[in-house]
């Protein structure tokens, strides 16, 4: 059991939840969260980790169902359960990278352009986010990248030149992330990709979060949710 800091709301359906403690996590891992006492809901809510350092983990979500609403309930000093963390993430990478993030989408691509960004391996870090309405969390991103470009409801996947870099990192709606795959099929720049499935446990038992790879069906919980972009087939 975790103390809440603060659940700020951010928009009118979206948070921004901290726990404190000292966790584990890569940038693009999630964590299990349940902040309820009850039986119902049954399973526990996915997130991917946020920000994370010697004293606490954060996370973005948007309320959708019951698990979520009870979650935006939570105030500071409250108690919720992490479990994690889980998936494989990001690799570590080196040369000139842009992470491409659409709505909630941003919430792995943080923790990542933080760790990218004070690497001295990495010499660029150019971030583009896109929303449908209003933009959140600029602030933190512009501390974390050599460029930020953001577009509101438009199509951020139109404003990257993808050969303008050795590496992507892209999580956003199905059809933002086969947008850039689509361009990287006529560039030989490096393409990762965070996909937003449905998660029922977390662990690979339940088969609800199954994708379709070139390799045959994948767990995103537990193959991913990081993918090689060549890899994913969009149906």
């Amino acid at each position: 059991m975790a103390k809440i800091i603060f659940n700020k709301q951010l928009e009118i359906d979206i948070y921004h939840m901290k726990v404190a403690g000292n966790y584990k996590g890569t940038m693009g891992q999630f964590y299990m969260l349940r902040g309820w006492s009850s039986l119902n809901p049954i399973l526990d809510r996915p997130f991917s980790i946020f920000d994370l350092d010697g004293e606490s983990i954060s996370f973005l979500y948007k309320v959708i169902g019951e698990g979520t609403h009870l979650l935006s309930r939570l105030k500071e000093n409250d108690d919720i359960k992490l479990f994690g963390p889980y998936g494989n993430g990001f690799p570590q990478v080196k040369g000139k990278v842009a992470l491409i993030g659409g709505g909630l989408g941003l919430a792995p691509l943080y923790l990542a352009a933080k760790n990218l960004f004070s690497d001295r391996l990495v010499g660029l870090v150019h971030i583009y986010l896109g929303f449908q309405k209003n933009p959140i969390l600029i602030d933190l991103f512009e501390k974390v990248s050599h460029r930020l470009t953001i577009d509101v409801g438009g199509y951020i996947s139109q404003k990257i030149n993808i050969n303008d870099y050795d590496y992507i990192f892209a999580c956003g709606p199905k059809e933002m992330v086969e947008a850039v795959v689509k361009q990287k099929k006529s560039s030989n720049t490096r393409l990762y990709v965070s996909l937003e499935k449905r998660m029922g446990c977390g662990l690979g038992g339940c088969l609800s979060c199954t994708c379709e790879t070139v390799n045959g069906n994948k767990l995103a919980c537990k193959d991913g949710p990081v993918f090689s972009g060549e890899d994913i087939i969009f149906g």
